[in-house]
């Protein structure tokens, strides 16, 4: 287990792991439950780092039933399952506290939403700056330069064609009263700084 960067914690026999322990990955997911010839075997819980779980029943290592939690606490089910299915588009806390009044908008379920600087649009994973055409992590990390450039006629042109048009863009809060109606446009992008013109409505369709 050294060798692999793992670590155990717990009952071992003849050598293996075998009882109740605590097995430790090297990316840090930790199963707690019950052990067999050095296998997961009985019950058990994977906990992943970013504070998910799998609870299963293991036979020789292999899960045989179980359910996943997500870190926010919404466990997902294998059956039945209506949550951001492309028909049920409700965010979490959504689900729990119920939806907004007619005319107004949830944008995102941060509370309180991430402040978008001036110019530039929520990737997911960080901020799109049409001037530098770079993608950069919320703490400012370089992430990845982005879109494409094409020769039309004598003039080269930037196509941000990845760019999805429900990103949220400065000026567009996250929910609430101060939030735009579901009606509201996103902020469209200058053509000559690098990025189409962005106008959605309806963005929840």
């Amino acid at each position: 287990m050294e060798l692999t960067g793992s670590s155990y914690k717990g009952e071992m026999k003849d050598g293996k792991m075998d009882g109740k322990g605590e097995y430790t990955f090297p990316t840090e997911t930790k199963y707690v439950g019950e052990m067999k010839e050095g296998m997961f075997h009985g019950k058990g819980v994977l906990h992943f780092p970013n504070g998910s779980k799998y609870e299963a029943t293991w036979e020789n290592g292999k899960a045989k039933e179980g359910s996943f939690t997500f870190a926010d606490g919404l466990q997902y089910q294998e059956n039945d399952w209506d949550y951001c299915d492309g028909h049920d588009r409700r965010f979490y806390s959504e689900r729990c506290n119920g939806l907004r009044p007619a005319g107004e908008s949830q944008l995102t379920d941060l509370h309180p939403p991430r402040v978008i600087p001036d110019g530039c649009y929520d990737c997911g994973d960080g901020f799109y700056d049409p001037n530098t055409r770079v993608v950069s992590s919320y703490t400012g990390r370089f992430l990845r330069n982005a879109g494409t450039f094409v020769r039309v006629g004598v003039k080269t042109e930037f196509i941000a064609s990845w760019l999805p048009p429900r990103m949220r863009t400065a000026g567009m809060m996250g929910h609430g009263e101060d939030s735009p109606s579901q009606k509201g446009t996103f902020a469209a992008a200058r053509k000559e700084e690098g990025a189409p013109h962005v106008a959605v409505t309806n963005w929840w369709m």
